[in-house]
């Protein structure tokens, strides 16, 4: 071994280890210090924790450490650390138990081979006391990350799985995570624990840091535990333990936040679980769920897809299918024409044929279906049929439809102007009523103006649907601003804060990214309006909301008013010139102004969020 340098404070410590030239005697001291670590009571113990813990983050799937018994050791250090609270006090050993099972999380989050030897080396039990909180929330989080990672293999599932406290801790974990951060750090912050703040922060930043870094945590804690319940939902035999209904109605509002937008959070599970036979009956029960299920299949959610996948695979289910079937019928109608959705092909003709089935089964008596729902699905497949029609046409035909659904789209517009809303919204039926089927960029104008007039008439559920199909047809998927900010509007008028807030976070990422001169003279401005928007959806969809509600901290009346009120100026957000028809062959019928279309200034000003946009 290299002379330990005489200015180290510590003999014989990790980094001097480290330091060794010879591979093999380097081995052994490391095989040395990692058995005798956990029986060694000196100070700065932490140090070469927190040393080793930079290198599992950095290098995860790195054997050597897994080799020399790195798992025992911090299985023991973790035992330590639960045993002896005399120890866990002195000097800085409080970090050690977090810091050993987050190296035990990162070292099998990648590789099952690491993770069969950390099995082998008894670090379950360890984890389970953590998760059980015997600590405290910070290591709760580490060790259910850990617990999930092991969980995700097929040779290390079944040792997790013959824990059974470890799913029942999971399911309490993510019900009431949130409200245990809040309570045990977020609320009162003089009472924060310093080596809380000093693991959040790394040092730097002060309360504003912490806070919104305890939002990140909380979230990530809320989320793993949803990973780690999602492992067992995937075995029929844990589904009645994970479809209990008090637990499945708060699924769709564990979203994760802003804060851990990369997570599928309980619309992940709640796929996972409808993907079973016998987890389809309990989702089919709760119509908070389907509600929601819609809400999300018609949002600018990135899981979108996964609540498309719930609704197909509810209506294919025999069982399920009466019970969800006129609930689900109108969202699939809106999301028909979806062609690709991020790995889903023809997603869109995937709805129809789903559609088509249920028509049929009703049909054969199987089940049972109301004639508004019929309706709606027939109207539908008379659409498709009518773009096969279309196909064998002559061009100059298609020409004359899209001319006349132009005049009726503009009378649509004066009527408009002169403040006929219902006659106008009755144009704008008319007039796609005559454009072609594959004339998508006027279909998406008709459909974004006649959502306008069912938002000016307070009928948000028919201006979400309109909103729906015109983002659906547009090309790229989800990016017609208009669009974006009417159904943004219309879930607002339904109280739906999530749905809202995500469309007109990306209505406003639409607009600075707009060609429109109009908009570039803005300088990439957000509108106001949008921003306040933002600003009370942000507080409505707060991570910790439901929590400090309960304990004091946020008063349930305390929302700004609402954003209805006479438009200002929407001609520098509305300004597209109507491009003359059929001149080059092209589907280019534009986009005119379409009238009052931004529900822009109503005075009022609004609080800061509590939640930032990052």
């Amino acid at each position: 071994m290299d002379k330990v340098s005489s200015d180290c404070p510590y003999p014989g410590c990790f980094f001097c280890v480290m330091k060794e030239g010879n591979p093999s005697k380097r081995r052994a001291s490391i095989l040395k210090f990692f058995r005798e670590l956990p029986s060694q009571d000196d100070d700065g113990q932490v140090l070469p924790i927190s040393g080793l813990w930079n290198t599992a983050m950095a290098h995860p799937n790195d054997p050597e450490f897994i080799e020399l018994g790195i798992f025992e050791c911090m299985a023991a250090l973790i035992w330590k650390g639960l045993k002896n609270r005399r120890w866990l006090s002195h000097d800085q050993n409080i970090y050690i138990p977090y810091y050993a099972a987050h190296i035990i999380g990162s070292y099998t989050m990648n590789m099952e081979e690491f993770a069969e030897s950390a099995v082998h080396a008894g670090v379950i039990p360890a984890l389970l006391e953590l998760l059980r909180g015997r600590l405290t929330w910070v290591e709760q989080r580490v060790a259910v990350r850990a617990l999930g990672h092991l969980a995700t293999y097929a040779s290390t599932f079944p040792i997790v799985a013959s824990h059974g406290e470890i799913l029942e801790l999971s399911i309490q974990l993510a019900m009431s995570s949130l409200e245990i951060v809040y309570s045990h750090f977020y609320q009162y912050v003089d009472r924060r624990l310093s080596y809380h703040c000093d693991l959040l922060t790394r040092g730097m930043g002060g309360v504003e840091m912490e806070s919104r870094k305890a939002e990140e945590w909380a979230s990530q804690l809320q989320c793993w535990s949803l990973q780690l319940i999602n492992c067992f939902a995937f075995k029929p035999e844990f589904l009645p333990t994970i479809c209990k209904t008090e637990f499945l109605i708060k699924l769709p509002g564990m979203w994760g936040g802003l804060v851990n937008e990369n997570s599928p959070a309980g619309i992940g599970l709640l796929r996972t679980i409808c993907h079973q036979k016998l987890g389809r009956g309990p989702i089919a029960s709760c119509p908070s769920i389907i509600e929601a299920l819609c809400n999300i299949a018609r949002s600018s959610d990135d899981w979108q897809y996964m609540a498309i996948d719930c609704l197909l695979w509810l209506l294919q289910d025999p069982n399920t299918c009466p019970k969800v079937i006129d609930k689900v019928v109108p969202a699939l109608v809106d999301l028909a024409e979806i062609t690709t959705l991020g790995d889903h092909k023809k997603l869109g003709d995937s709805i129809v044929g789903v559609l088509q089935d249920c028509i049929q089964s009703q049909g054969s008596g199987r089940s049972s279906i109301s004639g508004r729902t019929s309706k709606q699905i027939e109207d539908l497949l008379n659409s498709k049929q009518r773009l096969k029609w279309e196909k064998n046409m002559p061009k100059e035909d298609l020409h004359i439809k899209q001319a006349a659904a132009l005049v009726v789209k503009l009378e649509g517009n004066s009527l408009f102007s002169s403040g006929n809303i219902s006659g106008a919204a009755s144009k704008y039926s008319e007039a796609l009523s005559l454009c072609p089927m594959r004339s998508k960029k006027e279909r998406v104008v008709l459909y974004s103006n006649r959502a306008q007039c069912h938002l000016l008439l307070q009928q948000p559920l028919a201006a979400i649907s309109d909103a729906t199909r015109a983002l659906c047809l547009h090309k790229p998927l989800n990016r017609h601003a208009k669009s974006l900010w009417r159904r943004a509007q219309a879930y607002d008028m339904l109280g739906l804060a999530k749905e809202s807030l995500l469309d007109a976070i990306l209505f406003i990422n639409e607009c600075s990214q707009s060609n429109d001169p109009d908009l570039s003279q803005r300088q990439n401005k957000v509108p106001d309006y949008a921003e306040r928007l933002v600003k009370k959806q942000m507080r409505a969809s707060w991570l910790f909301r439901e929590a400090a509600i309960k304990h004091g901290g946020v008063h349930s009346q305390g929302d700004a008013g609402d954003l209805y009120g006479p438009d200002t100026d929407d001609s520098e957000w509305e300004t597209a010139s109507e491009s003359d028809i059929g001149n080059d062959g092209r589907d280019d019928m534009g986009e005119e102004d379409d009238g009052d279309w931004n529900n822009d200034d109503d005075g009022k000003d609004y609080e800061k969020p509590l939640l930032k946009v990052r």
